[in-house]
């Protein structure tokens, strides 16, 4: 079992916020559930407003205390989509708006690839960079690491399971990748050792951030993927 247990949103002082606020100019947020292997999951979107095309598509995945709301009152669904990207956030299975759902997968052991792959299709993403913080990388690196992967990047943030997945698997994988983490953060360190191994990855480390260093130093993050971003255009 992972040790780790992620803060409760409430203990680090994120409020609930609701639909767009007046700083949201130049971007239009949705939200919906989408179906997927049969059950329903919830979502929330923002994109460039006015019809205006998206660069490409940014799908934000989340720990296990966390859910969509996380990204959207941290402003990076915002930021993103004023950036010029299409950003969606899913509420996993079992989690948030999504608490109905079964997951496909007990907490700990990798999910089937073919989920998120189910979920990039249901959402109708091209190829999308994939932000994968902590209880997510159950999730994640199986479909980072399967045969064909369709990534354009990838972007995790001390993720859970690095130590189940091969060094041939690792080594395979095309994928950019921004391996981030906090300094303050003994599981950052421990998935980056396993992380590492990806061919094409560079790393950002946040001084004096902890376990969810998004949230610790959200400037820092956002300028940090941002530029990562940048460079896949």
């Amino acid at each position: 079992m992972w040790p780790y247990v992620d803060p409760a949103p409430h203990q680090l002082g994120l409020e609930p916020t609701a639909g767009a606020s007046p700083g949201m100019a130049g971007v239009e947020q949705h939200e919906g559930s989408i179906q997927v292997q049969g059950q329903n999951l919830f979502f929330r979107e923002a994109l460039p407003r006015g019809g205006q095309a998206a660069h490409f598509s940014v799908l934000l995945l989340h720990g296990i205390r966390f859910s969509s709301e996380t990204w959207q009152n941290l402003g990076t669904l915002y930021k993103l989509a004023q950036a010029g990207y299409r950003a969606v956030a899913i509420d996993l299975p079992g989690l948030g708006h999504s608490r109905e759902a079964a997951a496909p997968a007990p907490i700990g052991e990798l999910a089937p690839g073919s989920f998120l792959s189910a979920v990039v299709d249901a959402l109708e993403l091209d190829p999308p960079v994939v932000i994968s913080p902590s209880l997510s990388g159950m999730y994640s690196l199986p479909f980072l690491t399967a045969p064909g992967s369709q990534l354009r990047g990838y972007v995790p943030v001390a993720p859970i399971c690095t130590d189940k997945i091969k060094a041939a698997d690792y080594a395979s994988v095309k994928t950019p990748a921004l391996i981030v983490y906090g300094d303050q953060d003994p599981m950052g360190q421990t998935s980056f050792e396993h992380l590492k191994q990806l061919p094409n990855h560079r790393v950002l480390v946040m001084v004096g951030a902890g376990h969810s260093c998004y949230l610790d130093k959200p400037e820092e993050w956002h300028a940090g993927l941002l530029d990562f971003l940048q460079g896949l255009a």
